[in-house]
């Protein structure tokens, strides 16, 4: 069992990159569509707006 630590202790840096990369990408994923369905309201309302005036 000793002789698996060291690649255990070597991979966990990985591990921990590989991590925090989904959880980077996720957030800019879940950001980009609240952004575009932020936008998008937007856009309607602004379109509502010009056909009452």
């Amino acid at each position: 069992m000793s002789e698996i630590w060291p690649y255990i202790v070597a991979l966990i840096p990985s591990a921990g990159v590989g991590f925090l990369f989904y959880i980077v990408i996720k957030n800019m994923i879940e950001g980009d569509r609240k952004e575009r369905l932020a936008h998008s309201q937007w856009e309607a309302e602004q379109e509502k707006r010009a056909k009452n005036s």
